[in-house]
């Protein structure tokens, strides 16, 4: 009985081994591997050169928007030099003259 088990163990384990994938299949898994981690890479690529040609047209942008910016204030500066903004004028407010009073002890006029 135990040598009819053991044959029967190692029938079945030869069984396995043989239904086990053939060399053909084992290279086409392979190749569909290898094709998977390109076509990964090729999509990683394209993601990355798809961000930085975004991040370029966003630097572009804000470079355009700041020399605008630059423009518009250095018009406004030139306007505001051409034409300086007029004072009020004011009218010189009238001086008051006191009256003259004489002194009490002095000379009289003319004298020395």
């Amino acid at each position: 009985m135990k040598k009819l088990l053991s044959l029967l163990v190692v029938t079945s384990f030869a069984a396995l081994v043989a239904c086990g994938p053939s060399a053909e299949e084992k290279a086409a898994a392979e190749k569909s591997r290898q094709d998977s981690i390109s076509a990964a890479m090729a999509q990683m690529t394209a993601d990355s050169l798809t961000a930085v040609q975004a991040q370029m047209e966003k630097m572009r942008q804000d470079s355009m928007a700041m020399a605008m910016r630059a423009d518009s204030m250095a018009m406004a500066a030139k306007k505001a030099t051409v034409k300086p903004v007029a004072k009020p004028k004011v009218a010189p407010a009238p001086k008051v003259v006191a009256p003259e009073t004489p002194k009490v002890g002095s000379k009289k006029p003319g004298a020395k």
